[in-house]
């Protein structure tokens, strides 16, 4: 019962002052909610927002299950040094990590400045404050949180399976697609719920390595609280946010459900 009072106090109250906040003085007030639908510029935020969320998990599953895979094999200093490949940048802040993609990125920074001398290029490239800038940095930020569920999920799989399927004529990636990837499928979801939860609400790295043109739901909000002021509507921004973000999480959870079941019947 106090679990629940304080779950109630610390999470459910203020989402309730959220979503209240977002109707305005009158009740039932849906201006700010048809504000957003009808205006191309909301919308198109919006639509960037999933889609760059969406870009940024598969790309972490991409390049993340490699390095699970190598993580959860690997044994004595090998491991250590795979961990603290991934760990280190975790622990490290993201303000930190956003600023030197901004290092890295701008025009005279060391990628123009390495394509510039090798003769790729004959002028710096605009690379910072665009769409892939972000999608790059954020990928490097969250890529950890990929990487993590799926190397637990990959060292839970007893090495017996792999050796069954060999003992019964099954090569190297026959084994992989049919066993290891079958069973791995637990983390990869839980991966990328977190990838993709965290990226639908990223700010800070948008923020400053995205700017005005790139702009994204989070630094809308922040726009409209911090210099706009207009708090009503920053509120049903974020409950739309909030929204779509549960939306994703039940179609997630649906697809691991379903995943489960494939399982047991193979």
């Amino acid at each position: 019962m106090p679990l629940t009072v304080l779950f109630s106090i610390g999470f459910l109250y203020p989402i309730a002052r959220l979503v209240i906040m977002s109707f305005g003085d009158a009740a039932a007030d849906l201006e700010q909610y048809r504000r957003i639908f009808a205006t191309p510029l909301y919308l198109g935020v919006l639509s960037r927002t999933i889609s760059t969320a969406a870009i940024v998990t598969l790309l972490s599953l991409m390049f993340g299950y490699p390095v699970a895979l190598a993580m959860s094999k690997a044994r004595g200093r090998l491991a250590l040094v795979i961990a603290a490949a991934v760990l280190v940048p975790l622990w490290t802040s993201v303000l930190v990590r956003s600023y030197a993609w901004i290092v890295l990125l701008q025009r005279s920074g060391l990628v123009n400045a390495f394509l510039v001398e090798s003769g790729f290029i004959a002028a710096p490239l605009k690379l910072l404050y665009t769409d892939g800038a972000v999608i790059l940095a954020m990928t490097h930020v969250l890529m950890p949180f990929m990487i993590l569920p799926i190397a637990n999920a990959l060292r839970s799989i007893s090495p017996d399976y792999a050796l069954a399927a060999r003992s019964l004529g099954a090569g190297p990636l026959a084994t992989f697609l049919r066993v290891v990837l079958p069973l791995s499928l637990p983390g990869v979801f839980a991966g990328c719920v977190m990838c993709f939860i965290l990226a639908i609400g990223f700010y800070i790295t948008p923020a400053l390595v995205g700017g005005p043109e790139a702009m994204t739901m989070a630094t809308l909000i922040a726009q409209q609280t911090t210099v706009v002021l207009d708090w009503p509507f920053a509120a049903a921004l974020s409950s739309v946010l909030l929204l779509v973000t549960l939306l994703f999480v039940l179609v997630f959870r649906r697809a691991l459900s379903i995943s489960k079941g494939i399982n047991s019947v193979a």
